[in-house]
């Protein structure tokens, strides 16, 4: 069964950073691609990024380029998301979630965690 834990997250002022955590654990995940996604009150689930387990090819949004990071530790599977200039728009719930590698939907999904960013 798999399952992903994210963690890190809290409350900051804008201009600071946080870094969260998704461990993931439950099969291998070298042919999978680990995504972070975000939902804000009122608004959409949106996608913050991606990275491939193997070979560690990221993918951001446009909203965040630039100012968050993606990286994976395969010893202990886990995947991180670094955030930095952080601004009140990033305050959303944070998601991490699974797919293999050449599919389009995600099938696993952690039980987000929450970033408040105050102005």
């Amino acid at each position: 069964q798999v399952q992903l834990v994210e963690s890190g997250g809290g409350l900051v002022q804008a201009g600071g950073s946080l870094r969260l955590s998704c461990a993931a654990s439950g099969r291998t995940f070298s042919n999978y691609a680990m995504g972070w996604f975000r939902q804000a009150p009122g608004k959409e689930r949106e996608f913050v990024g991606s990275i491939m387990w193997s070979g560690g090819r990221t993918n951001y949004a446009d909203a965040v380029k630039g100012r968050f990071t993606i990286s994976r530790d395969n010893a202990k599977n886990t995947v991180y998301l670094q955030m930095n200039s952080l601004k009140p728009e990033d305050t959303a719930v944070y998601y991490c979630a699974g797919r293999t590698a050449f599919a389009v939907k995600y099938d696993f999904w952690g039980q987000g965690t929450q970033v408040t960013v105050s102005s």
